[in-house]
């Protein structure tokens, strides 16, 4: 065991963290988007730590190698049926789509198509179980089945109603095969994945739907029969979902429960505009980002995917289906909203994320949504034991600014890393460093190369 390995041991083994980050749905439907590396590198400057993409793009897989990020895959409604045929033919789709790419690349998850049961031209749903059955026996396999999870995006129409709540079941026509699939996902401990849009049903009704309650803000709430009370639109849909499951027979399972896609878009109709998407998606994620539940499960904490990273301005349907994105493909924001964390791999300046990288050199640096305790305890180790000259980042230093613990200890981090040859376990520190090969270095402050 490294001298680094055994004071760290000593340094932390009582500490335990959660992080709560962020998904973010990252679409490349458009002809004005940056490449994929520059996608990586914004990303690494803002609260996102999980991107979740519509296919296996090997150019977006290579880009968000080493990046610290969670990357979600999908299998192309397409090819599913393919897939169904044989173990076979799932093997040989992972080995040149997904192998080559692990585990430099952090997958975490296939998607399995993307509302496949709701669409009207995909009538053979048990192909889509037997595609997932497949895939997760390759997994399984190959010993990657506790790393990288089979599931399948549903849209809110698989319900056959989704009020109230507490009553809220799936559409008979798919009770057979989502009962198949519910017992996959909590056999294989894999998540249920839902597209929720409080957005549509506020479009579609909005003499039915109050504004606040589907911008997440309603802060009198509406009433379930049951007595559970929702201040927001969001969380009602997710426990119709709930109690859909539990009416399947598995509510002594564990499920978990994860929105894969919800945004609102900032262009098309009456209710598309800048500040009710600002608002939205503010709101969306400080939830995804706190540890809450809702109120039929206040324990279960819910994973959020944001929909969506860029304006597409190639993708079919109205003038919103084109406008949910954050971003504009120049790297600029569509309207204001805050995404920044603490400690970043890329600073920003102004209101466009800067693109660009530095240069071939290696760097490593605190990852953004570390425990902050941990995190302190890396700098006291490095800073004393480590060996590293911390004076930069003292007071009057040209890196004390800005006097954050994550910006302190990713400078300490670095030079440990460089001290010691640059190998990848010189920058774990228990998990919470980063290899990025964009220069951290900011004004008079100087992150130190080879």
């Amino acid at each position: 065991m490294s001298l680094f390995c055994s004071l760290v041991f000593v340094l932390l083994p009582l500490v335990s963290y959660n992080v709560y980050g962020v998904g973010i749905n990252y679409g490349t439907i458009g002809n004005n988007l940056p490449s994929p590396k520059k996608v990586a590198q914004l990303l690494q400057s803002t609260i996102f730590d999980k991107v979740k993409i519509y296919d296996t793009n090997p150019e977006i897989l290579e880009a968000f190698s080493n990046t610290g990020i969670d990357v979600v895959v999908a299998v192309e409604n397409s090819h599913i049926r393919n897939l169904s045929a044989t173990q076979s033919n799932a093997d040989k789709w992972f080995v040149s789509r997904i192998l080559p790419f692990i585990p430099s690349t952090s997958i975490v998850t296939i998607a399995v198509g993307n509302e496949y049961l709701t669409d009207d031209q995909l009538l053979d749903h048990n192909a889509l179980l037997q595609a997932m059955q497949n895939l997760h026996s390759v997994l399984l396999s190959r010993g990657l089945d506790r790393k990288i999870k089979v599931s399948t995006p549903h849209s809110m129409a698989v319900l056959a109603s989704s009020f109230p709540p507490s009553s809220s079941t799936f559409a008979t026509t798919l009770l057979p095969v989502m009962t198949s699939i519910v017992a996959l996902l909590a056999d294989t401990n894999s998540p249920f994945m839902i597209n929720a849009y409080p957005y549509f049903a506020y479009r579609d009704n909005p003499s039915m739907v109050n504004l606040e309650y589907a911008l997440l803000g309603n802060a009198s709430g509406v009433r379930d029969p049951k007595g559970y009370v929702y201040t927001n639109l969001l969380d009602a849909q997710i426990d119709a979902i709930r109690s859909a499951i539990n009416a399947l027979g598995f509510g002594n399972r564990t499920i978990q429960i994860v929105v894969s896609e919800s945004g609102w878009p900032s262009k098309g109709d009456a209710a598309a505009s800048n500040e009710n998407a600002r608002t939205y998606n503010t709101r969306l994620i400080e939830r995804a980002q706190s540890n809450k539940g809702t109120p039929m499960s206040p324990k279960d904490r819910i994973d959020v995917f944001v929909f969506a990273l860029f304006n597409e301005n190639k993708k079919q349907g109205g003038i919103s289906e084109r406008n949910f994105g954050i971003f504009n493909g120049d790297g600029t924001k569509v309207y204001d909203v805050d995404l920044s964390c603490e400690f970043c791999s890329n600073e920003k300046f102004g209101g466009k994320i800067e693109l660009s990288s530095r240069g071939p050199s290696v760097w490593c640096v605190a990852k953004p949504h570390a425990d902050e305790k941990v995190i302190q305890a890396v700098l006291n180790f490095c800073c004393g034991p480590g060996g590293v000259d911390c004076r930069e980042i003292n007071e009057n230093g040209d890196c004390f600014q800005p006097d954050k613990v994550y910006a302190h200890a990713s400078y300490a981090m670095n030079a440990y890393y460089q001290m010691h040859g640059r190998n990848y376990w010189n920058c774990d520190f228990k998990g919470t460093g980063l290899v990025t090969f964009s220069d951290p270095s900011y004004g008079k402050c100087f992150y130190s190369h080879q």
